[in-house]
């Protein structure tokens, strides 16, 4: 079941990606720099003109210069972005762009890292993925991970593969870890969503609703941070329901209660739906 959540079709704008909150996917940036300059400096404001220009910043930071000034070249409003770079706007107003840049991890690249192993390992295995990669492979979540996060451990004929997984991680920037699964909703199992087999490996993701919930359940800042990102645009119906019906054992240890409540308090701005 996916989170049915609400998916606008026009492309965001500079300023919805700066004040959003969270990483920004790079790729994104420029193209909305790129549009915003299109239209012609004549229709930007002041402050239009600095977050262009201190996006730019950060852009050349993030890519380096030599990507950086071929894509300004081959950019259509190239001209403009450049000159609106060259402008003398004053000191940095958008300073956190430079750490907010990010390159997400594609679902296309999991299912390669996932293939790859699938045809190098001589024994069928099958894996459950959770954390944000079942949500990347759902087409939920854009942003950057270098965890592939299976339930309760990594299977042994994986994990003697040593040399191969040191290979794979410097190439892909991956790597497998494994998580309790003592942190999910009850009844998960019967949830999971089956991707086909990657060779001779089985491959299953938790269900979106799910691995949300048991990030709700989370005091970690990333956590939070994909909860910022979804809970809002989530079928909100459905959440509470889940909560109510599977998260019973949860909400019974007192800490991770309490960041259940804090979470949801943080991110909607209401108190946590009663469980039980």
């Amino acid at each position: 079941m996916a989170l049915m959540t609400v998916r606008s079709t026009v492309t965001q704008g500079i300023w919805d990606l700066a004040l959003g909150g969270g990483p920004v996917d790079a790729e994104a940036w420029a193209r909305a720099l790129d549009e915003e300059a299109g239209a012609g400096t004549d229709r930007l404001d002041f402050r239009s003109r600095l977050l262009i220009r201190d996006g730019l910043d950060a852009l050349a930071a993030y890519w380096g210069r030599k990507k950086f000034d071929g894509w300004l070249a081959d950019a259509p409003a190239g001209l403009t972005l450049g000159q609106i770079w060259r402008e003398d706007l004053g000191p940095t107003r958008f300073p956190s762009l430079k750490t907010r840049l990010m390159q997400p991890i594609r679902g296309q690249v999991v299912r390669q890292f996932l293939r790859e192993i699938g045809v190098q390992i001589d024994v069928p295995v099958r894996i459950v993925i959770g954390g944000a990669v079942a949500l990347i492979l759902a087409g939920e979540l854009e942003r950057a991970t270098e965890d592939i996060d299976l339930v309760d451990e990594v299977p042994e004929p994986i994990r003697v593969q040593r040399l191969l997984l040191d290979r794979m991680a410097a190439r892909f920037g991956l790597h497998l870890a494994h998580f309790q699964s003592h942190y999910l909703p009850t009844g998960w199992e019967s949830r999971i969503h089956s991707m086909g087999p990657f060779g001779a490996l089985d491959v299953f993701v938790i269900d979106p609703v799910d691995v949300l919930l048991g990030k709700l359940f989370s005091s970690r800042e990333k956590d939070r941070d994909d909860l910022r990102a979804l809970l809002p645009r989530t079928d909100r119906e459905l959440l509470s329901r889940r909560l109510r019906q599977t998260c019973g054992a949860l909400m019974a240890q007192a800490e991770l209660a309490k960041a259940a409540a804090e979470n949801w308090y943080i991110v909607l701005g209401e108190p946590l739906p009663a469980v039980g």
